[in-house]
């Protein structure tokens, strides 16, 4: 008889042993694979969020410089006796909200569009107030003495001022818009009306500026005067003007004359004239650090 041929078990089992080896190795290169891909992943995280925080960065800075500029502007300001014409407090709000926005890139970047906005209103309130001070569009004595007082930063109109300041006057200065003063074309053409008379009425007006632009001080100082800020106008009127007086004789040919009298009536003493100067003196807007 033939011999009988083995079985190739051993082959066989060497075929599944590679093959067992195989499967494991690819296994092993599927799970190396994956922790690749997750680790690409992360990777890829980390370089956006490390792009994120130098964009952050840079806007952090380009909110920083914006605002470095806003206050250098602001000092063109400084003694200026209007107060409240720079407002500090918004620049103030606006580096508040900066610093709960600085995890927010696109927050940050409307802080820094308001700051250029800020910047570009004073810029232009400058810019006006150079054309207002070299120029007296009236060429009258009213706008000249507002024009010197204010700086070009007080406007003067003058124009029908009785329905617009509410009863019969020379003129006024209204809450609503305290950087202009609005004198009465009616009385400006009046018979005994001067320069002089116009100057001093101008003085009175000016000092309503300041009372409106400082009312914390105001009223301060208004208390020696029973709260009448018509008095304390007055009292300015009388402290910064020289040779100026409520009572007045205009002559308007060789025979005739008028008795004017301007203002409300009473001629403040000197202790109320150091009011006045202890009120003026210190008045003026000074940069203030701004702080998150």
């Amino acid at each position: 008889m033939p011999p009988k041929k083995k079985r190739a078990w051993g082959k066989i089992i060497t075929i599944i042993l590679l093959s067992l080896g195989l499967v494991a190795t690819l296994a092993l290169f599927a799970v190396a694979y994956l922790r690749l891909e997750e680790a690409n992943t992360r990777i890829d995280e980390l370089d956006r969020k490390i792009e994120e925080q130098k964009d952050l960065i840079d806007k952090k800075e380009t909110f920083g410089a914006g605002m470095n500029e806003l206050l250098d502007t602001a000092r063109a300001f400084d003694g200026v006796k209007m107060t409240d014409i720079v407002p500090i407090r918004t620049y103030s709000d606006i580096a508040s909200s900066a610093w709960t926005n600085r995890w927010d890139a696109s927050a940050v970047d409307g802080d820094i569009a308001d700051i250029a906005t800020e910047k570009k209103k004073l810029e232009d309130l400058l810019a006006a107030a150079s054309v207002q001070a070299s120029t007296n569009v009236s060429g009258t004595a009213d706008e000249s003495t507002i024009d010197q007082l204010g700086l070009g930063f007080v406007t003067t109109v003058i124009e029908e001022a009785d329905a617009l300041c509410g009863s019969d006057v020379w003129a006024c200065v209204l809450h609503s818009d305290p950087y202009t003063v609005h004198f009465d074309a009616d009385e400006a053409q009046l018979e005994y009306m001067t320069d002089w008379l116009r100057t001093g009425v101008a003085y009175h007006e000016y000092a309503h500026v300041l009372q409106m632009t400082n009312p914390g001080p105001t009223e301060t100082a208004a208390a020696s005067f029973g709260g009448d800020w018509e008095t304390m106008a007055d009292c300015f009127a009388l402290t910064y003007l020289p040779g100026w007086s409520l009572d007045h004789t205009i002559w308007v040919s060789d025979v005739q004359y008028w008795n004017v009298s301007v203002g409300y009536g009473y001629t403040c003493d000197a202790p109320q004239m150091q009011v006045i100067r202890d009120w003026y003196e210190p008045l003026g807007f000074a940069v203030t650090p701004i702080s998150q």
